[in-house]
């Protein structure tokens, strides 16, 4: 039997991970002295109103060895093994962390650890592709070869309705902060192999830079894998995110449009009104 592990920036749903039996193992926000385990017992609310009252953005932490061997307890059994999926190496240590408590417990053999390359549901997607094969009995190297062939096909990116948390937190400049702010600007951000860039900017309000976003990506998502897309927010209103919605399916590409809330930890950095369509490329 294969379990999935992922760590809490995968951004999936509660219903999600239930329905694929996927396993949380969180990282830690860090506001002030204060330290929470994200998604558990912190909100992003609580932490935009904590970044504007101080006017930096929270520390984010890998998860802690001892939670990772606590998971790794109550999920591991004998004979079974274990995929774990971690945010981009190149943003955080949890993958490091994945590694070392599997060797603590003395089951590295049984532990297959992968870097995702990316963030959010850009995760969400690998790890639920992961369960369902899974489910359907696929031994571990297996399921972690087809991960391999999909992960660079995974096409994340999102738009942010404010540049002060990137500001805060030392990805833009307050120049660029103060200018962005002034002409409603809307920059376009892109995970390529682990890490995160600026491509195009959108101005006018937000509303009108997500519908022009979305039929940016729409030659794109036409050639991608017809299974399912996310639209992973950090907050956005109802009626905006209702928009994109009707935007896809108006598209009639995919089987599954699935809606999640960022966590604390990408909420932290991009702040609130960021919304993402994250889909894969088809590899055929």
């Amino acid at each position: 039997m294969v379990r999935i592990i992922a760590d809490s920036t995968c951004d999936l749903s509660q219903e999600l991970l239930e329905t694929y039996h996927i396993a949380i193992l969180p990282l830690h926000i860090l506001l002030g002295e204060e330290e929470y385990e994200d998604g558990k017992d912190i909100r992003p609310e609580e932490i935009y109103r904590w970044s504007d009252e101080h006017g930096t953005t929270p520390g984010t932490s890998a998860p802690s060895m001892d939670s990772a061997l606590r998971l790794y307890g109550q999920v591991y059994t004998e004979g079974s093994e274990l995929i774990c999926f971690s945010i981009s190496g190149q943003m955080s240590t949890s993958g490091n962390v994945m590694r070392l408590a599997a060797e603590e417990m003395g089951i590295a053999d049984k532990v297959f650890v992968i870097d995702s390359e990316n963030l959010s549901t850009g995760i969400g997607h690998l790890v639920v592709e992961a369960a369902i094969m899974a489910a359907e009995g696929k031994r571990a190297e297996e399921i972690v070869k087809r991960i391999e062939v999909l992960r660079p096909l995974v096409r994340a990116s999102f738009v942010v309705d404010t540049l002060v948390y990137l500001h805060r937190g030392g990805r833009c400049s307050g120049l660029a902060a103060m200018l962005g702010t002034t002409l409603h600007l809307h920059p376009m951000i892109v995970v390529e192999n682990g890490k995160m860039h600026s491509t195009k900017k959108y101005r006018g309000s937000l509303e009108k830079a997500l519908a022009a976003y979305a039929k940016d990506l729409e030659p794109a998502m036409r050639k991608a894998k017809r299974d399912r897309v996310f639209i992973t927010h950090s907050g956005c209103d109802a009626e905006t995110v209702q928009m994109v919605r009707d935007f896809l399916e108006s598209l009639g590409i995919f089987r599954e449009i699935l809606e999640t809330r960022a966590g604390g930890v990408v909420s932290s950095h991009c702040g609130p009104g960021t919304l993402g369509i994250l889909f894969i490329a088809d590899a055929e």
